[in-house]
């Protein structure tokens, strides 16, 4: 099972400014069939981490791929009522691909969409500031375009695209990536940008490699790209 360790203080030349971090571990989501909903997670590709079960009580752990929270259901864990657990985001690089990845393991996935306005409708579909509109985001906007599904109780899972995080969401000196092919969409989105940058400069830039390394870190911690 997950747990949480106290890094706080002055240790590894970090400034102690007297608080203590305290990452979001484990989300309990409230199932009404504890296997029938191991077996819907397992299936989507995610880790199984943990199944335990003693003296009427049962916890099952399974971690998305590349996400550093986990969620937790089974016996005695919640009383909140099962497939209430609503909105919970995954983040994904590329929403297309992220809905295909989870369709081609056999789950009922929506259609990509975006909302007429702003990004209300990820959570309800519906009029006004709640509609949904077929396809991507048409400017391919950070963190508006989605795609829905539901867990056999019906708990509402969201997929996000998030290519570059709002201004303040990320530490520019600590640039970090949680899997191979999120790295890999980061590198292919600066290569798409350096080569604009070529054409404006109307040469090849043989300093590419800082390139790249400055887009990157900037795109992930919102901050303005290099042009």
């Amino acid at each position: 099972m997950a747990t949480t360790d106290n890094r706080g203080g002055s240790a590894g030349g970090a400034p102690d400014d007297g608080t203590t971090d305290m990452p979001l571990e484990v989300l309990v989501v409230p199932v009404s069939d504890v296997d029938r909903a191991k077996a819907f997670y397992a299936t989507l590709g995610w880790r199984l981490d943990a199944d335990r079960d003693a003296d009427g009580f049962r916890l099952v752990q399974f971690t998305p791929p590349g996400s550093g929270c986990s969620i937790q259901f089974g016996v005695g864990l919640t009383t909140a009522p099962p497939g209430s657990a609503q909105g919970l985001i995954l983040a994904v690089s590329d929403i297309r691909a992220g809905r295909e990845a989870l369709v081609s393991r056999g789950a009922e996935v929506s259609e990509v969409f975006h909302c007429a306005t702003g990004t209300a409708c990820r959570f309800q579909d519906g009029a006004g500031v709640f509609e949904r509109v077929s396809g991507p985001d048409p400017g391919h906007a950070s963190y508006f375009s989605f795609a829905t599904f539901s867990d056999p109780d019906g708990n509402g899972w969201v997929l996000q695209e998030v290519t570059a995080r709002l201004a303040g969401r990320v530490d520019p000196g600590q640039t970090s990536f949680r899997s191979a092919n999120s790295l890999a969409d980061a590198m292919i989105r600066a290569s798409a940008a350096h080569g604009e940058h070529e054409k404006r400069i109307g040469h090849a830039d043989a300093d590419w490699p800082h390139w790249y390394a400055a887009y990157i870190v900037a795109e992930q911690a919102g901050a303005e790209l290099p042009q």
